[in-house]
């Protein structure tokens, strides 16, 4: 039931930000001029459609991974009154970014939300407003637990959350680990937290001959808390999380060329350089089954603002893949009818038609690696 439940909040959360990505295209093409055929929510075939009073047909599609918009005239070079290629320049700039920006505006307003109630701090640098933030730490919890050491046998488990130990308040990873070394080869008394629940469990802990005094992992997660100022530090931090993603696609791209293109070499330290890049590109890329298989796990244990967090970030990752320089996204497009303007060249519909092709094709080889990989993890 629990799956069930997550794999549904995972497909509504996805659904409503690429819906909400369409449909800022939807709406500025319809203020600037151009007419909007249709407004699908999900992907054909199609499951029932209506015809609104503003003549846009909307429609639900059986496939629940996304949506789309129909414009009148899509290709730059079509010129009837209302189609898109009869629009100015201006006007398809504002209508291909509406969507980016339209992600940009869900993950900064989540982020805004977030900020009045612990804003989750994930980057050692994350952005902070002085004077007004401050770092809120989440109680001490077990990362891992190694078999047969004392915390095991003493019966914690991996997600327990410490709060005193030895009869002392633990507030910080720091202090436990202070408390465990003054302690050490004697048994104490740990409470902890489980599924809301206080409970208490005598530890004896080991002298440290093994390499082990207590055997488990630790980890505390912290907040970032504003009050007047949570506004700039959602719109701050969603600037700071694109840069970071973009410095990470860099990275990627970085690592899969030099994987690739290593892998041909003779030498056998090379290679083994070019599975580790490879292997570095498996660990950090995630699509749609990877975003769903994190989604899940946040609506299942972790809790309302975790479940918002990863929204926000899935959203601002939607803003910044559309405006990479590939044909078939929003920012390929762009660049496609600048590059042809700048040259005066037309961009007649055959040839946009080949520069969609292509990138249509990249993007989609994109997308089959990224599955594999996605599925390859799940075994």
């Amino acid at each position: 039931m629990e799956l069930v439940f997550g794999v549904v909040i995972g497909l509504i959360v996805l659904v409503l930000l690429v819906v909400a990505h369409e449909l800022g295209h939807a709406v500025v093409a319809h203020r600037n001029g151009v007419v909007v055929k249709e407004f699908g929510i999900g992907l054909p075939p199609s499951v029932c459609s209506k015809k609104m009073k503003n003549g846009v047909l909307l429609s639900l599609n059986w496939l629940p991974i996304g949506g789309f918009v129909r414009l009148q005239g899509e290709y730059d070079a079509d010129s009837k009154q209302g189609d898109y290629g009869s629009a100015t320049f201006i006007r398809k700039t504002k209508i291909l970014l509406a969507g980016v920006l339209v992600n940009w505006f869900i993950a900064a307003v989540i982020f805004t939300i977030l900020s009045l109630f612990g804003l989750p701090k994930i980057l050692p640098n994350q952005v902070t407003v002085p004077g007004d933030t401050t770092i809120i730490y989440q109680p001490v919890e077990i990362a891992n637990i190694k078999a047969d050491y004392p915390a095991q046998k003493s019966g914690l488990e991996v997600g327990d959350k410490i709060v005193e130990f030895a009869d002392q308040e633990v507030l910080t990873t720091e202090r436990l680990i202070e408390l465990i070394e003054d302690n050490k080869g004697q048994t104490i008394d740990v409470v902890y937290v489980r599924d809301g629940v206080n409970y208490d469990t005598n530890v004896s802990l080991g002298n440290g001959l093994d390499g082990s005094y207590f055997g488990a992992g630790l980890g505390q997660s912290e907040a970032i808390k504003a009050t007047w100022s949570a506004p700039l530090l959602g719109i701050a931090t969603t600037g700071q999380f694109t840069w970071e993603t973009l410095r990470g696609i860099g990275a990627l791209l970085g690592d899969l060329s030099n994987g690739l293109m290593s892998q041909f070499s003779s030498d056998a330290d090379t290679r083994q350089q070019a599975s580790s890049d490879l292997s570095a590109v498996s660990d950090s890329v995630a699509g749609p089954i990877g975003i769903l298989g994190t989604i899940f796990p946040a609506a299942q244990r972790a809790g309302l603002i975790q479940l918002l967090f990863l929204t926000a970030i899935i959203s601002l990752s939607l803003a910044v893949m559309n405006i990479l320089p590939i044909p078939a996204l929003d920012g390929g497009r762009w660049l496609t009818m600048s590059i042809f303007r700048l040259s005066k060249k037309k961009l007649t519909k055959e040839r946009e038609e080949k520069v969609q092709a292509v990138g249509f094709i990249i993007l989609m080889s994109l997308i089959i690696l990224v599955t594999f990989v996605d599925v390859s993890k799940l075994f």
